[in-house]
């Protein structure tokens, strides 16, 4: 197809550079600063898309982010496609292939129109009444198709492609939107030397001014003197989608989409999520389409859109139009293309007088206008060809001829962002639209978003949003006078439930369709948004919102404010997953975390498991060996010799500063000032409602200074716990947090022979039973290597835990394990420590407790500093409701009758086994294990007031039986821990 809508001057776009492109598999071609809208028009093409209930033919209605109806699929293969992408946004690049969507076979014979016909039959919320019997109906026939006829795009048949970038910013002032105001705001807030970033949308900064050939010395002097600020950070191609608390914004910057991701190894995009001190919202505002009788035909467009696809893409969208409006920038559209060739039919204005320099401006050039006046309905199929227009009151109407429908109700400022932040709109009366009003957030609105209307009046807010931002003085706004346009349905004098007067083109919801959910009884505008879909969806009420609140206000009598607005949800356009994914895609999606000694647990033929992101070594088998046999052996090595264990994945983390020790007793359960430097602790952390979050050994190095352990899968949920007190509620304290937990590889030694194993190797300290009791630690060398050396146990034999440099984790441990070969050392896995810990009673968060545990519930009351006037959860374990509870779960031992039979991890557990079900639950078995040490089963449980009720009996339910259970001390094996001695 050739360009025969494209001027022959005019415009930004490079004509020089011709850009093929395929639509629909029809070959068509661009200039270089086309979008793929403006290419299209410049090609005769309005037809574009389906409607998404009616499959109505759509056409371009607007020039940007607001565009209802031209959602295209744009890739060159599954692998590359990404839907519903706004034609308006695409930038046009050679080889480009788009496709229409929600049609079949074609946009041209669509079969889904069928429902167009029968559209009475489908009104808003249809599916809530209409297809309810017979039962099961609707789950196994009409929502499959349903589903299959409704809709926008669909999803690509491969995995993206692509890969995403992801960045973290701060900056002083982030300034969204780069027209005149966010411009001018960047320029004032860049001179007072902070951090300044400027984004924006579109290839190049402008904004509106793009389409305004008259201020291109303006911007050019302006972009001069942003590009003399090394403070400033301009991003092209950037959309904010989303405002998040305390000021983080995220941002979506395309980087190889628009040349058509060309190379995979080059990031499609970059997902930046910036922290700002002030945030300046200069979003623009968004012209309102008018709601009169098929308003939605191809064709009919709005009137600044047409405007811009003339001055900036040097595009004729029509031949003959017509103008419909309640606003007098309408005529300046209106103007322009007149200028461009485009035969003006006429101007019908909904205004009994309207004045203006445009007005003027328009009868001075001839234009016919028609004032008092309204359209009554259109004609066309795939192309609008017709209009109405009649007085408004008469029911005579006039056949007007056209190709080309312009409307406009007014411009309604672009608050999506604000009202993201959580601030309050306020309504303001002169423009008939919200605005912002109250911030949540260190946030300022500018130019156009606050009401500006004028270019002058845009600037000079931008000029003062940057003044504010940066704490200095602001001049007095510059006076304009505003017009407010028009809401609601227009006048046309039809029969309402006759006619189709579309007030959300992409969700095809009607006027009709908003004064029936009034009718159902909906009052609240959320209910009316949901009852018809109003404002959903990937449009979030851009085009439809205010329209929809005129036609409520009006049906109910009840003034704007009083009714209020929606709310705007994030995306504010809709953004691909693969931004938020980033690099944790694929392997990265949940890395594979292996401990410094993974490699010779492999080489010895370990089993490995997943805990947490970690991979750990299960159990070491011999030849030949079950798992059950190969745990039972490395246990028996424990008890009665020496083994190690890799405990590298614990988690770790360094606190020092004067005012660690007070840190650790406001956090802790434990008390920890008295704590003496070369002494370990355990300690206990709760949530603040009391319950266990967390537990693990804690050693003093130092006055100042704390090595602190975590359970593996903690580590991470600890720390963000203990800065976010630091930063919130400790502010006083003087203390520094450190992730070590890949820093130090950690072996275990557990056994009565360990000191022999690992007395030999040590440095620089003496590891005697006198000098170094149990709980203690010490800094030395250990096989040559610096070493924090813990005298700890997990398994109730004498132990010591070496916590060594990550890259020396392997070399330490084949070390220890060579000096070990006299004494028989063994190898042992997660399976063993499960076992041997449960041996004494030892609990695992996460196992025993499950987030509503609090210490004396698994016997750790002991812990707690009954002295402490405080730490996290004090409060919550005080109260009365917790306090009053006298049959909370607590933790047992458990003992099978029959000493062969292990039980399942999780058996409930009854009092009796042949009460009819629902059964009278008392409690579960957490950990179950066979005891090669004790030759029989063990297991722990949580049980209602489970310590009054040792040496009951119990039963545990199975398929045609049950098990029955004797409670016991948890403790199984060496209560009065002397083996921990050797």
């Amino acid at each position: 197809m050739t360009q025969k809508y494209r001027l022959a001057s005019g415009g930004l776009i490079d004509r020089r550079v011709t850009v093929p492109f395929t639509f629909d598999g029809k070959a068509m071609t661009g200039h270089a600063g086309d979008t793929l809208a403006s290419a299209l028009l410049a090609n005769g093409v309005h037809l574009v898309g389906r409607s998404f209930k009616y499959h109505r033919p759509r056409g371009i209605v607007s020039a940007g982010a607001e565009e209802p109806n031209a959602l295209v699929g744009v890739g060159r293969d599954e692998a590359h496609y990404t839907p519903n992408l706004r034609a308006t946004q695409v930038e046009l690049y050679h080889g480009l292939r788009a496709e229409s969507q929600n049609r079949s076979p074609s946009l041209a014979r669509d079969v889904g129109s069928v429902t167009d016909r029968l559209w009475r039959f489908f009104p808003a919320g249809f599916y809530y009444k209409t297809f309810m019997w017979p039962k099961g109906a609707w789950t196994k026939f009409f929502e499959p198709r349903i589903r299959a006829i409704a809709g926008l795009g669909r999803s690509p048949a491969a995995p993206d492609a692509a890969r995403y970038a992801q960045r973290y910013a701060h900056c002083e002032v982030l300034v969204i939107g780069a027209g005149p105001a966010g411009i001018s705001a960047a320029i004032a807030a860049a001179a007072a030397g902070g951090r300044v970033i400027l984004c924006d949308e579109q290839a190049e900064i402008g904004g509106a001014l793009l389409a305004e050939p008259d201020q291109a010395g303006w911007l050019a002097a302006a972009r001069a003197q942003l590009v003399g600020f090394d403070n400033v950070t301009v991003l092209s191609r950037t959309i904010a989608f989303g405002y998040f608390p305390h000021n983080m914004i995220g941002l979506a910057q395309d980087l190889t989409d628009h040349a058509g991701e060309a190379d995979d190894a080059m990031p499609r995009g970059r997902l930046w999520q910036v922290r700002a001190g002030q945030v300046i919202t200069a979003t623009g505002s968004i012209e309102r389409p008018l709601v009169f009788p098929d308003n939605d035909r191809p064709g009919i467009m709005l009137a600044d859109a047409a405007r811009i696809y003339v001055a900036r893409y040097g595009v004729k969208p029509g031949d003959r139009a017509v103008v419909f409006t309640g606003h007098d920038d309408a005529y300046r559209a209106a103007l322009r293309l007149h200028r461009a060739g485009v035969a003006i039919a006429a101007i019908v204005d909904l205004r009994d007088a309207p004045e203006g320099p445009h007005v003027a401006a328009a009868r001075a050039a001839g234009l016919p206008i028609r004032t008092h006046a309204t359209i009554t309905g259109t004609e066309g199929n795939l192309r609008v060809s017709a209009v109405s227009a009649a007085t408004i009151g008469e029911a005579k109407a006039e056949r007007i001829a056209c190709d080309l429908v312009l409307m406009s109700g007014g411009f309604t400022p672009s608050v999506h962002l604000f009202s993201q932040s959580r601030g309050k709109l306020a309504f303001d009366p002169a423009l008939d639209a919200f605005i912002p009003g109250t911030p949540a957030e260190p946030t300022i609105a500018a130019g156009a978003a606050s009401g500006c209307q004028s270019l002058e009046a845009a600037i000079a807010s931008g000029r003062a949003a940057g003044l504010s931002a940066t704490g200095q003085a602001v001049a007095a706004p510059v006076a304009e006078t505003v017009a407010a346009g028009f809401l609601g349905e227009v006048p046309h004098g039809r029969d309402p439930a006759g006619v189709r007067a579309f007030v959300d083109f992409q969700n095809d919801v009607t006027a009709k369709d908003i004064t029936l959910a009034l009718a159902e009884g909906f009052r609240s505008i959320e209910h009316v948004k949901r009852y018809t879909t109003t404002g959903m969806a990937t449009d979030q009420g851009k085009t439809s919102n205010m329209n929809a609140l005129g036609i409520v206000s009006k049906s109910l009598g009840v003034p704007i404010p009083s009714i209020g607005t929606t709310t705007f949800r994030m995306p504010y356009t809709p953004i691909p997953f693969g931004y938020f994914a980033g690099y944790a895609r694929g392997d990265l999606f949940e890395p594979v975390r292996e401990t410094p000694i993974h490699g010779w647990a492999s080489e010895q033929g370990a089993v490995f498991e997943d805990v947490s992101l970690w991979k750990r070594a299960r159990y070491f088998p011999h030849a030949g060996e079950t798992m059950h046999a190969a745990v039972a052996r490395e246990c028996l090595a424990v008890r009665a010799g020496v083994a190690m264990f890799d405990a590298s994945t614990l988690g770790k983390i360094e606190i020092v500063g004067p005012d660690a020790a007070e840190f650790l007793n406001r956090m802790y359960v434990n008390a920890w000032t008295k704590l003496k430097p070369g002494r370990l602790r355990y300690g206990i952390l709760l949530r603040e409602d009391g319950f266990v979050i967390d537990d693990g050994v804690i050693g003093r190095l130092a006055e100042d200074r704390f090595h602190v352990t975590t359970t593996t899968g903690g580590a991470a949920r600890v720390l963000n716990m203990m800065e976010d007190y630091l930063q919130t509620e400790f502010t006083d304290l003087d203390v520094w947090l450190t992730s070590t937990t890949e820093q130090y590889a950690v072996i275990a030694v557990q056994g009565p022979l360990a000191r022999a194993v690992i007395g030999p190797l040590v440095e620089g300290a003496d590891i005697a039973a006198a000098a170094m009791p149990h709980m203690s630690v010490v800094e030395c060398r250990i096989a040559g290597v610096p070493a924090r050396l813990f005298r700890v146990s997990f398994t109730g034999e004498l132990g010591f835990e070496i916590n060594v440099p990550a890259d020396d984790g392997r070399a330490v441990w084949e070390a220890v394990h060579q000096a070990g070969q006299t004494h028989g050392i063994v190898p042992y896995g997660t399976e063993t420590m499960h076992v041997l810990r449960a041996e004494k009673g030892y609990i695992i968060v996460g196992q025993e407790t499950d987030g509503t545990a609090t210490p004396d519930d698994v016997g750790l009351s002991w812990a707690i500093g009954k002295a402490k006037p405080d730490f996290v959860g004090k409060r919550a374990l005080a109260r009365t409701a917790l306090a009053s509870q006298t049959d909370r779960k607590q933790l047992v031992g458990l003992l099978t009758d029959d000493p062969q039979f292990v039980l399942e991890e999780g058996s409930h557990l009854v009092a009796d086994p042949g009460q009819v079900v629902p059964m009278t639950m008392l409690g579960h078995v957490t950990s179950s294990y066979w005891s090669a040490t004790l030759n029989r089963s063990i297991a722990l449980a949580m049980v209602r007031s489970g310590r009054a009720r040792i040496g009951e009996t119990l039963h545990v339910p199975l398929p045609g039986r049950s098990v029955a259970v004797t409670l016991t001390d948890p403790v199984f094996y060496d209560k009065e821990g002397v083996r921990l001695d050797g």
